[in-house]
């Protein structure tokens, strides 16, 4: 699933301003899917998803707010009554515990809504950026990584922060400046969290590794501090079954379709390996999507391919492709229609399908209708109207 952060600008002003100055809702039963989350194909079975479905909807009122919806793909349930928007959330895979972000807090629910807990509270954030928190459970549901002052630590049993990780000042020949860090994704295996490194104009990523509380910066082939090859604030991150290495597709950063470069970071080293770069040299530009790493060992995501000469700013068109892990090698694509419209995208465990979010236009900026793709060319199944945030609940 691809994040769906606020103008980078905007992040940061807001991030930096705080390091300056440094409700209560009852859960309803199960609501029936509206007219709009009829299935497209006949159900053939009392499960059509592998794991309960979680996304960011919009209630009657208006509001962001979190649904689930259960392993039969039809049955909806609101999880979330915030008066204000809920910005950003995350599942625990162990027991379904939710985290969100509301009205400047981090709350902590069961899976059934009860023992709501607040996790932090009190930091300002006037401009509603999603992500200013960004929280991440670890796989095994015991520790909930934040952004506070850097990479902050709850363990779930005690209910205890610690700041693990302290933002710094950066001095040297080749940055100068504050560097403020937040979590992005944790490796399967529990041991690695792929961070983000953010500065007043640029950003990078890092491995932090928990146990001995040290981080590995990428080192990128042209040896500089900071990795230039693009907006890794904004690439899709998956890490590979074996927690060795991590996918990022990032994107350029000179115009909002200028095409985004493949790379594959070992998460000792962090030495980054050019994949596929954005710019092909034939006067193309190259645009990987919402990758996933599959048990089969190959490499799934949207590939878009358009010219250079259109100035960069037409969508292009986004096909549903299969490859070898180099993410060129075998490439084939898998789906005829144009994924144009896709927002963000959700793989199966086993890549026989995808939750592609569509919007209904090119201009709405997040989320859309949220509908199973499958691979075999089965119709396509709608499960929500409106989605983002899209994840796997347990």
């Amino acid at each position: 699933m691809k994040k769906d952060f606020r103008p980078f600008a905007t992040f940061l002003a807001v991030a930096f301003a705080i390091l300056a100055c440094s409700s209560s809702f009852e859960v309803v039963g199960t609501q029936p899917p509206s007219a709009g989350q009829s299935n497209t194909s006949a159900v053939v079975s009392d499960e059509l998803l592998p794991h309960t479905f979680y996304y960011l909807g919009t209630d009657n009122a208006g509001l962001t707010q979190v649904f689930r919806i259960e392993r039969d793909g039809k049955t909806v349930t609101q999880l979330t009554f915030e008066p204000v928007n809920v910005l950003d959330y995350d599942i625990s895979l162990s027991d379904g515990s939710l985290v969100y972000e509301a009205d400047n807090q981090l709350i902590l629910v069961n899976a059934d809504g009860s023992n709501r807990r607040l996790v932090v509270e009190g930091i300002p954030n006037p401009n509603n950026v999603r992500g200013f928190y960004h929280p991440v459970f670890s796989p095994d549901g015991q520790t909930l990584a934040y952004n506070l002052n850097g990479i902050s630590l709850y363990n779930v049993s005690t209910g205890v922060s610690s700041l693990a990780l302290e933002d710094q000042l950066i001095e040297g020949p080749e940055f100068f400046g504050r560097e403020t860090y937040a979590p992005e994704k944790y490796s399967p295996d529990r041991t690695k969290l792929v961070i983000h490194l953010l500065y007043s104009d640029t950003s990078s990523m890092a491995i932090y590794y928990p146990a001995s509380n040290s981080f590995v910066r990428l080192a990128c082939a042209e040896d500089v501090y900071i990795c230039d090859g693009g907006s890794w604030f904004y690439s899709d991150i998956e890490w590979s079954a074996d927690s060795s290495s991590f996918y990022a597709a990032v994107p350029a950063a000179t115009s909002i379709y200028a095409g985004d470069s493949l790379w594959r970071v070992d998460a000792t080293t962090g030495v980054v390996t050019a994949l596929a770069p954005a710019g092909t040299g034939d006067g193309t530009v190259d645009v990987p999507k919402e990758l996933y790493h599959a048990s089969d060992g190959q490499l799934y995501f949207f590939f878009g391919e358009y010219d250079i000469n259109s100035g960069l700013f037409d969508a292009p068109e986004l096909h549903l492709v299969r490859s070898a892990p180099d993410g060129v090698t075998d490439r084939t694509v898998l789906r005829d229609e144009n994924f144009v419209l896709m927002k963000e995208a959700l793989w199966a465990p086993d890549a026989n399908f995808v939750i592609v979010a569509s919007a209904p236009a090119q201009d709405v900026p997040n989320g859309g209708q949220a509908e199973i793709v499958y691979l075999d060319g089965r119709p396509n199944v709608v499960l929500a109207t409106f989605a983002q945030q899209l994840k796997w609940g347990p």
